[in-house]
């Protein structure tokens, strides 16, 4: 696949340059006013808790506002590129001047250090989440998130290149392999609008997931108990009580799943058989791969 390569390198290191040192240097703060400060365009974090809002602002009354914010210069002061969450609760708490660090900074740049913060956190909602590490995958081998989507996908298939080297090192320092969130987060965004959308307010992926096993049709009251703060347990509950979805046997589609999920079927085939299979699923549109693969 040919494509247009970062025009930086594409490490994690090497995008946030020099900035991830620049924030460790207290030597380098100086203190802002907070009006002078606007947020982010591009701010990974799209919402703000207010209860922990209130919290931290408690916090930052009681001792200050421990972390500088990152900011680059803009045309008529400075924008926020990490740190707004302290920014909008250093607020709360009645400061007139928060500490900051000033770095020039692109949008590439700015982009990948506010993400990398953001992940840091650790009340990150799954899309929050899923939204800043899919946009630095994007950044890091150079593409549109909806291609950097696909892209992930064909990698969990193709065996080791330099692009699952580079999807190592951005993945590094965060917690978690570059295959474990292909496999069992970025499926999420093949989920019903709706779930998402409940994804987004709050609802934990491990309810969400049991949500969207369910017929479609019900996953409206079904979202509703979850929001609420239903529990695993009764949601399974309500979900066995639910009439299973009406499946013609003839249907083709219906016909190859369970053909294609029946281990006799898949032994019966011969060696040659089984490898037109393999070619044929390789040449299924990116959409129904990404789909088998979740």
């Amino acid at each position: 696949m040919t494509r247009k390569r970062p025009t930086m390198p594409a490490g994690l290191d090497a995008m946030l340059g020099a900035t991830a040192q620049a924030m460790q240097n207290t030597l380098a703060t100086r203190a802002l006013p907070v009006d002078a400060l606007t947020p982010g365009r591009q701010q990974p974090r799209r919402t703000f808790d207010q209860p922990a809002l209130e919290a931290l602002a408690d916090s930052i009354r009681a001792e200050g506002v421990l972390q500088p914010l990152l900011v680059r210069p803009v045309a008529g002061g400075h924008e926020i590129v990490a740190g707004e969450r302290r920014w909008r609760a250093a607020q709360l708490a009645g400061l007139r001047e928060v500490p900051v660090f000033i770095r020039e900074l692109d949008d590439r740049q700015a982009l990948a250090a506010g993400l990398m913060e953001n992940l840091q956190r650790q009340d990150l909602n799954v899309m929050d989440e899923v939204d800043a590490k899919l946009t630095l995958v994007a950044l890091t081998l150079g593409l549109e998130r909806d291609a950097a989507r696909t892209r992930v996908m064909q990698l969990l298939r193709e065996e080791a290149g330099p692009d699952h080297t580079l999807l190592e090192e951005l993945f590094r320092p965060l917690g978690e392999s570059w295959t474990a969130f292909a496999k069992n987060k970025l499926r999420v965004l093949n989920w019903p609008a709706p779930v998402v959308e409940a994804l987004r307010k709050g609802l934990p992926r491990t309810l969400a997931s049991l949500i969207v096993s369910a017929p479609e049709a019900h996953h409206p009251a079904l979202l509703k108990l979850g929001l609420a703060g239903a529990t695993r347990e009764q949601l399974q509950a309500e979900i066995s009580r639910l009439p299973g979805p009406e499946v013609s046997r003839s249907d083709p589609a219906s016909v190859l799943a369970r053909k294609l999920s029946s281990r006799r079927f898949l032994a019966s085939l011969t060696p040659d058989a089984r490898k037109a299979l393999d070619r044929w699923i390789a040449k299924m549109p990116a959409e129904l791969r990404t789909l088998l693969d979740d």
